[in-house]
Parts: C-alpha cells; structure tokens; sequence
C-alpha cells in the first residue's frame, strides 16, 4: 500500500511544503501557516486513523506537549483534527539536526558541549516531571540540536505518562514496555508505570553516548540487548574504549545514572546534571593524550 504523499496540499490552514521524516505512527512535514509562520506539521498516519486507541495516544500526545512550557521544549500551537478526520499537531519549528546526527557526525563531543547539551535536556524534562510526565522516549533522536547557538529543543512526547493518571485510562498495557531499547531504563522493561527516574537513566545513557560515541550495552541485537539490560551491568565508562580513561568522578557521575535500581540515581535529572557538569569542569576531566590521538586517526 502506497504511502500518503500530504506534500502541496493544506491541512486546518498550513500549506504542507515537504516531508521531513517518518516514523511508524506519523509523519512530519516542514509547513507554512498565515498566521503562525513556518511549522513542523505532525499527522497521523493513514492506516490508523479508524484506530480509537492510536488516535487518543496521538492526541495526548498534544496534550502532554502543550503541558510542558519550557525554552528547551518545542512549543506546541494547535491540535485538531483537519476536515474530521485527518489528526494533526502542529508545534513551532526548531533550527538545527537531531542530536543523534550530530553526534555520528562529531562525537565524541568536548566536555563542554556535553555539559551544556546534558544541561538543557534536563532542564526540559525536569518541566516534565513538574507536570506529573514521564517522557519514556528520551534519546538523540527525539532532541534538536542547533550547534551554532548550543541550543537543543525536547521533541516527541508520543509515549509520555501521565503519573497521576489511574491505571485503566493509560494507553500501554502492563507487561508490555514502550521506548527505545538503547536507551531504555532496566525497570520499564517490566511494562510497569515508570518513575521520573526512567528518564534519569535514559539521560545517563546520552550523557554516555556524548562523550564516547558509544554506548554503555554491546548488544547488537534486540534480544540480546533485553537480557543484557536485565542481567549485565553497563560497561564502565572509562573501559569502554582502550587507552580512553576521563577522571574518575566523571565515572562515577554517569555510572550513578546508569544505576539499574532507580533509588540508586540522582535524586532527579537536574541533580545529575548538576553533578556532571561540576565533574566535567575538574581541570583534569579530559580523556587523557592517547584517546585523544587515537580519535584523531579514527576519523
């Protein structure tokens, strides 16, 4: 089945300029409004639309995001559903790439890119958790990065939690887990409602990825990846690479976020970030000379 083309047409006033990505539920396209400039336009897929509950998950999604008012949050600016039938969320469009990009293309990244990248994202989800969400989805992929200004923007919060909200009004059935498996806190593998503490993990994990250009599992394989999780502690930040060692409080920091028991984390997101970024100020913080000559000719 051919995939819905929305490119020249206009949904609830925005003129659909082109595609800019696709996932397995919506698609988002660069668009123009009269009013309100130019948009990401997010619309649910074709193929789900007659689906109650994919609908309602995409419209909590609007929901979820126009609860969580942050610079470092993309604004949402309406939500309908066009001609009746076509749900679409229109948010404000961020400048820049995806984290993800970015860093395939540069990381690892210097401390103090890491440091302000790690603060930001905190920040933002920490407006989250003070709205009672749980984001579930936090990765490279669902962060803007404008690399010009150091400048990120928390995107997608089509799997977040409400907290408070009673177990039968929530969309994902217990024992089965939503999110992103790299990125994954170990205790929502159970399907269970999770914690801000999830997102502290996921965190971690990006703080990770940011400074080595890897990640703390070796797994290539989703099945493998889940029993590691499960069974396996996170490589040691400072064995993930040889000859690759930061100061040993940095360690310390990031494998405390990478904890698999949650009471073993930070307090919360920004108590971590704050930890971080004082470690990674230590005059002796850098990698040492050989990773850094190694790096060189890696590239």
């Amino acid at each position: 089945m051919a995939r819905e083309n929305l490119v020249g047409t206009t949904i609830a006033g925005y003129t659909v300029d082109h595609a800019v990505g696709e996932g397995g539920t919506s698609s988002v396209y660069d668009a123009h409004h009269p009013t309100h400039g130019r948009v990401a336009l997010k619309v649910l897929r074709e193929r789900l639309r007659s689906d109650p509950t994919a609908v309602a998950r995409f419209m909590r999604e609007a929901e979820y995001g126009s609860r969580v008012i942050h610079p470092h949050v993309v604004r949402t600016i309406e939500t309908g559903e066009a001609n009746g039938k076509i749900p679409f969320l229109a948010i404000e469009w961020a400048p820049g790439e995806l984290l993800e990009k970015y860093i395939k293309r540069n990381g690892p990244l210097d401390l103090k890119e890491v440091s302000l990248v790690i603060r930001q994202i905190a920040s933002a989800i920490d407006a989250a958790h003070k709205q009672n969400i749980v984001h579930r989805d936090l990765k490279p992929e669902n962060v803007m990065y404008d690399a010009a200004h150091h400048s990120v923007k928390l995107l997608d919060f089509g799997i977040a939690v409400d907290t408070t909200i009673a177990a039968e009004e929530r969309l994902t059935r217990v024992g089965f887990f939503v999110g992103t498996l790299m990125y994954i806190a170990p205790e929502a593998l159970s399907g269970e409602l999770v914690t801000p503490a999830a997102d502290q993990y996921s965190l971690a994990t990006i703080a990770y990825f940011l400074l080595t250009g890897m990640l703390p599992y070796s797994a290539k394989q989703p099945r493998e990846m889940f029993t590691q999780l499960l069974t396996m502690p996170p490589i040691p930040l400072n064995q993930v690479k040889d000859g690759f060692h930061f100061h040993p409080h940095v360690e310390e920091v990031v494998m405390r976020g990478l904890s698999k028991s949650p009471n073993d984390r930070y307090s919360d997101v920004l108590a971590f970030a704050d930890a971080l970024e004082h470690t990674l100020a230590l005059p002796d913080a850098e990698p040492g000379l050989l990773s850094k000559i190694k790096q060189l000719f890696s590239k």
